[in-house]
């Protein structure tokens, strides 16, 4: 958990992930029918691991991949 992650950066970072502007990726719709898939997820969190020291698993995100969900589950803001 980091209290410098919010639900805004981690929108903003999926949608780069994605090739996407942050308002068309949707917070709480599954973010695989929007693209997403194992290796950008992957890439997320090893930016967040060593960014901003953010500890979860691959598979708690892959079992939610949803914004919201992701907020919830790294503590974000």
């Amino acid at each position: 958990m980091t209290a410098d992650l919010t639900i805004d950066q981690i929108r903003a970072d999926v949608a780069d992930a994605l090739g996407e502007d942050p308002a068309d990726v949707p917070l709480d719709e599954s973010l695989v029918d929007h693209g997403i898939d194992s290796v950008r997820i992957m890439a997320l969190l090893e930016r967040w691991r060593r960014d901003l020291g953010v500890r979860a698993d691959f598979a708690d995100l892959a079992e939610r991949p949803a914004i919201e969900a992701w907020a919830e589950l790294l503590g974000a803001a």
